[in-house]
Order: C-alpha cells, then sequence, then structure tokens
C-alpha cells in the first residue's frame, strides 16, 4: 500500500485528468480525498494505491505529466498524521462498544442511532467491524486525509 500527496490546480476536469493518467496504468485505487490547499486555486489529492514502490513510482510520473499537477510526494515512508472518517446509522439502542471505542452520537432517533468515527485506517476498519454487532442501516467512510509530520 502506498500514499500518495497530490498538490493540484483547481479546474473543472482536474480529478479527470488524475483518474484517467490512473487508470492507463491499471492501478487499483484503495481510498481517495480532495480538499482545498493553503493556497487560493489549489487543491490536495490523496491517493492510497494497492501496489509496491516500483508501480507507486510509475503512477508518479504519469501524474507528473498532468499538467495541472504540480507537485507528487510518495508519503508512504515519512512520519505522517493520517485520518479517515465513518458516519453510520445503527439499528441497535445498545452502544457502548461503540462510544468505548471512541464514536460520538450525532443523532438519536426512532429509527436508529447515527455516529461518527475518525482515526487511522485500521483504526476506522475494526470500527467497521464493530458496526456489524450493532445493526448497521447505512455507513459512508472517507478515504484518508494524510499529512506530514514536523518536528
Amino acid at each position: 500500500m502506498r500514499v500518495l500527496s497530490l498538490l493540484v490546480e483547481d479546474g473543472p476536469n482536474t480529478l479527470t485528468k488524475v483518474a484517467g493518467a490512473i487508470r492507463r496504468r491499471g492501478f487499483h485505487v484503495r481510498g481517495i480525498s480532495v480538499g482545498p490547499a493553503r493556497e487560493a486555486g489549489q487543491s490536495r489529492i490523496t491517493l492510497e494505491i494497492d501496489h509496491g514502490h516500483a508501480e507507486a513510482d510509475q503512477v508518479r510520473k504519469q501524474l507528473e505529466r498532468v499538467v495541472e499537477v504540480l507537485e507528487v510526494e510518495d508519503l508512504t515512508e515519512n512520519a505522517v498524521h493520517t485520518r479517515e472518517l465513518v458516519v453510520a446509522k445503527v439499528a441497535g439502542s445498545e452502544l457502548n462498544g461503540l462510544l468505548e471505542r471512541g464514536a460520538k452520537v450525532l443523532l438519536q432517533g426512532a429509527d436508529g442511532t447515527t455516529v461518527e468515527f475518525s482515526g487511522e485506517s485500521k483504526e476506522v476498519g475494526e470500527f467497521v467491524d464493530e458496526l456489524a454487532r450493532h445493526g448497521v442501516v447505512d455507513v459512508v467512510r472517507s478515504g484518508p486525509v494524510v499529512m506530514r509530520r514536523t518536528a
């Protein structure tokens, strides 16, 4: 698993061009997140790809050829902060197992309880597994948000 961070120019076709560069090489993207960058007119795209170093290097080179891509970093070997978010609706009223893991209740109603949880990928995966024991009605999981740690 590799994590690539892209700084891109905002534009109506930027994400399409980035996806096209990845698709042409047949890479499997396990997670993606997009959000505004510090500078106006730029966005940060985080990609989690299911390949080794050599393949990630090929993806990086393909992405660097896209005009709107300003920077590509492979953050896999770096010390990073990484988070994902899960929002889920569960049918059960017994939420202790979820709350003990750090979930927050967003809304309780007659048709279920909506909770949120954020953490590292492994923690989020374990939380999703725990949801199965609480009668999952619906679940949404974000892609990774990754930032290099500073000393």
